[in-house]
């Protein structure tokens, strides 16, 4: 999705290519076939269940076809198969662990994860929604064509939809951690893929803001009207989502693959974030009268640089991190900062040079703290399916005895 660079690899004809990462996008997971037939044979209508084994039938087929690219036809398919989908985990049906099912990766088609629980499956849908949502705002992020000047540019309709497409991401994945995964028990939820650990799932829909406000702030630099104290300010709340993500980070299992690239994004975004905190926070202080306004500045000015400096780092090793991923020219406020903040902290080194060498322990001060402006978007499940009406069944006897002889048939192939 996006743009993407191609490479051949060696001795071999298939085409590689590396795509390009602005909105950072976890590993993708898709349904794979599974056996909903023989397990609710009998236990409900023949025309819901048919509805439901097409609709994922169908899901299964777009995803793969499209890797997944086809956003608004899957997201389509979802939420129809969602309020179908919704019967099958209320208890008074007794169907909740009937299906096992299956999941796998996008990018390898390997890792396959078999659950028979239907709070997985509810939680897999979500959690899909949620991916082809950051995926959606990354490709808006990445413009299909340059002006006439060279220079890419990206509309600011396109940044705008591109921030509310990231509220409505982190709504999605705020909704899997305290609505579906409290439902299932400690047992499956040690069974689930390691990047549907509850930290992980906190820590992709925080950084979902931090990354709308990254873009705020892109805006903010752009804007004659924005005053440095509202650059400062959103500075400073994009440092802060991105502490908080980490956090949530810390108590997980990361040592995998994309564990370990996730990792190395949110200390990327977490050092430049801090770069940006303390260039605004120096510029405010240099304008007070006192000396000890401009050594402070200047100490914020140095810090920002040293921090900016680590993020490229980080920032390379993100991008060398399995799946290689290409990082996006620079963009936004780091465009403006990637300049200003060198720039700025050499010259006023050299003005201020004699106060600073009377000071004996230089140190950069404390940033401001401040109270966060972006929230998740609510998310609500559709309305259940009114096929789940079960004034209206008509199941005879002779298809439940039907179920039961499948069933047995089942065990004895096994």
């Amino acid at each position: 999705m996006g743009c993407t660079s191609s490479v051949y690899a060696l001795g071999r004809k298939k085409k590689v290519t590396i795509p390009e990462a602005v909105v950072f996008v976890p590993s993708v997971k898709i349904p794979a076939q599974s056996d909903l037939q023989r397990p609710l044979k009998g236990l409900i209508p023949r025309e819901l269940l048919d509805r439901l084994v097409c609709l994922r039938n169908q899901i299964v087929l777009v995803a793969e076809d499209t890797d997944a690219s086809a956003i608004i036809e899957l997201r389509r398919a979802l939420e129809e198969y969602l309020s179908l989908l919704l019967g099958l985990p209320k208890k008074e049906h007794g169907l909740e662990d009937l299906v096992e099912f299956k999941w796998k990766n996008l990018e390898d088609g390997r890792q396959e994860t078999c659950v028979a629980n239907s709070w997985f499956e509810l939680l897999s849908v979500v959690h899909m929604m949620a991916m082809l949502t950051l995926s959606e705002a990354n490709t808006l992020m990445i413009p299909k064509d340059y002006s006439g000047s060279g220079v890419r540019v990206v509309s600011t309709d396109c940044k705008r939809n591109a921030v509310d497409l990231l509220l409505k991401a982190s709504g999605y994945l705020e909704f899997c951690v305290k609505n579906v995964l409290v439902h299932m028990p400690p047992d499956i939820k040690n069974r689930l893929p390691k990047d549907f650990q509850d930290g992980v799932l906190e820590a992709i829909s925080i950084q979902a803001l931090g990354q709308g406000t990254e873009i705020q702030l892109g805006l903010a630099v752009e804007s004659q009207k924005a005053t440095l104290s509202v650059k400062r300010r959103l500075a400073c709340e994009l440092l802060i989502y991105f502490s908080q993500a980490y956090q949530c980070l810390s108590g997980c299992d990361m040592n995998h693959g994309y564990g370990k690239k996730h990792m190395w994004f949110i200390k990327w975004k977490f050092l430049e974030s801090k770069a940006a905190a303390y260039y605004y926070h120096g510029l405010i202080l240099d304008k007070g009268n006192e000396p000890s306004c401009h050594v402070s500045a200047v100490c914020c000015f140095l810090a920002a640089e040293e921090l900016l400096a680590e993020s490229k780092r980080a920032c390379l090793s993100f991008c060398l991190a399995a799946p290689i991923t290409r990082s996006p020219p620079l963009w936004g406020a780091m465009k403006h900062l990637h300049q200003k903040i060198p720039e700025v902290a050499s010259r006023k080194s050299q003005m201020y040079g004699s106060l600073l060498e009377e000071e004996k322990a230089l140190q950069a001060p404390e940033l401001p703290d401040f109270q966060l402006s972006l929230r998740p978007d609510d998310y609500e499940l559709p309305e259940m399916d009114q096929a789940w009406n079960r004034e209206k069944w008509e199941i005879g006897s002779h298809s439940l005895k039907e179920h039961l002889k499948d069933y047995e048939n089942g065990i004895e192939t096994e």
